[in-house]
């Protein structure tokens, strides 16, 4: 009998600290779903205390999930907490995560706290959070600069205090799988009652080492990782769930553990967070990557051909890949759309959300012949189907683009309900594009990022464009999915300027 990984997902929380990556209520609520058909042990859903938007987003997927554990991060404070404790209220099974800086750097510089002060407040949260639940989980920020005799000193009195999971972050990724190993192994062996708690490991991927350092606790005794779907996260990201789950799978013979994981559903997964986040996946991206199963060598063609396991050492249909067929087509009816959207995740708030969505779907069916999924989920992303109001709205467009002339653009936008026509000359139509909204919006935005990607195959498919904007210091990224990359850039650029308009001031902790 193998050990149980448990898998600890953290792409609504850390992940969505990427800049720009910043979720809506419903779309963690869609990522949330896909991760409890995944049967991902533990979603982090969120940090309750960092604002409104983050509780309430926190509060609906306690209520929405049932099979996964759900989870909220909380400083060592009494406010966090509580807010934590309410926020999870609802859930089936409910966990309170909270941490503490204990590297030296840390404690001097950032909380200016004695050591002896760390232990007494963590002790203190511990306490706090089990008035809420007894799944309380304890990490230690920076572990992996912190000295062990401290690690082993504030663990032990956490332990006692009543904590199930311990878990050991790099948080500035500064490991190596070996150094790192060595401090799982020491900290289970010399840490009293030890086996009476969980061991995790929460890596962060500064140098690349993300997934080889948690791979490595995991044979030094750690039974949980915390990852993310593609690896999102705070600067270069965290290890990588479908590394994770993939190489402890494909490598049973050295992992003394086995996940509960639905592999098929890492593909579907991978799409879905980054068609929401605007972050796409390289082609190289390992399991998730479109070339990840690609083989161009005319060697590695004839080995696989002869023998699939000459080049492969896993299968592409057992981590999802062609499991997005074609589903509908410009005769499918109301009640087909609906049941799809269902079995994707998609929530249907109201019939007249549902009659702009389907509206939305049938221009969009006699533009295309093939409906795949990944058009339905940027379709019910775009801001078109949206019954919230907007600050800013696409009313029409036109554009003219000719070989030895100036790019035109006229766009008509309502801006807070007010029509406003405006035109603009650029050195190309999405230039020119960008130019007439600002002449109007008058935003002050600055452009950080333009990103272009095809949803489907075939020359019909619908660009995904993704625009990052920034403004007094908030970075924001806006999403637009149109068969005309034009008219998608356009949308992408006005759904980032909605953001920053409507979106508040995030606390981004680190662990």
């Amino acid at each position: 009998m193998k050990d149980k990984l448990i898998i600890f997902d953290t792409t609504l929380r850390d992940g969505e600290q990427s800049p720009g990556a910043s979720m809506t209520r419903d779309e963690k609520l869609r990522i949330a779903r896909q991760l409890e058909r995944m049967r991902v042990d533990v979603i982090e859903a969120g940090f309750a205390a960092a604002s409104n938007g983050d509780y309430e987003a926190v509060r609906a997927i306690a209520e929405a999930i049932k099979d996964s554990t759900v989870c909220s991060l909380a400083r060592a404070n009494e406010k966090d907490i509580r807010r934590s404790g309410d926020a999870i209220a609802p859930a089936a099974r409910g966990r309170i995560h909270t941490f503490i800086a204990t590297s030296p750097i840390h404690m001097e510089k950032k909380l200016r706290m004695t050591p002896d002060e760390v232990v007494a407040q963590a002790v203190k949260a511990i306490g706090w959070a089990r008035e809420y639940t007894d799944d309380v989980e304890f990490s230690a920020e920076d572990a992996g600069r912190s000295e062990i005799d401290f690690l082993v000193r504030i663990f032990e009195a956490v332990i006692k205090a009543g904590a199930k999971t311990i878990n050991v972050p790099d948080t500035v990724g500064y490991n190596v799988p070996e150094q790192f190993a060595a401090t799982v192994r020491t900290l289970i062996e010399r840490v009293p009652n030890a086996d009476k708690v969980v061991w995790s490991v929460h890596c962060h991927n500064d140098l690349g080492l993300a997934v080889a350092n948690s791979l490595a606790a995991v044979r030094a005794g750690a039974r949980q990782v915390e990852c993310t779907i593609n690896g999102l996260g705070e600067r270069a990201g965290n290890a990588s769930l479908e590394e994770i789950v993939m190489a402890v799978r494909t490598r049973a013979d050295i992992f003394p553990v086995e996940t509960g994981v639905d592999a098929t559903q890492i593909v579907p997964a991978s799409k879905l967070v980054s068609q929401i986040t605007g972050y796409p996946v390289q082609p190289n991206k390992a399991i998730v990557g479109a070339n990840a199963f690609a083989h161009e060598s005319g060697i590695h063609q004839d080995g696989v051909l002869k023998h699939r396991e000459t080049y492969e050492i896993m299968r592409a249909e057992d981590v999802g890949w062609g499991a997005n067929k074609l589903v509908l087509g410009k005769l499918s009816g109301r009640n087909a759309f609906r049941a799809r959207l269902q079995e994707l995740g998609i929530e249907i708030e109201s019939e007249d959300h549902l009659n702009q969505a389907f509206a939305r779907f049938k221009e969009l069916a006699d533009k295309k012949q093939e409906i795949f999924d990944e058009d339905l989920t940027a379709l019910m992303r775009d801001e078109s189907v949206t019954p919230a109001p907007e600050q800013y709205r696409l009313l029409s467009t036109r554009f003219h683009s000719e070989t030895g002339e100036t790019p035109v653009a006229e766009i008509t936008l309502s801006i807070g309900g007010t029509e406003s026509h405006t035109r603009a000359e650029g050195s190309g139509p999405v230039d020119a594009a960008f130019k007439a909204i600002e002449s109007v919006a008058a935003s002050g935005s600055e452009l950080l990022l333009y990103s272009v990607n095809a949803i489907t195959t075939g020359t019909d498919a619908q660009g995904e464009v993704t625009v990052r904007l920034s403004r007094d210091g908030r970075v924001m990224d806006g999403q637009g999915a149109d068969t005309d990359i034009i008219v998608a850039s356009a949308k992408a650029y006005l759904n980032a300027l909605n953001k920053l308009h409507a979106g508040a001031e995030r606390l981004n902790p680190q662990v």
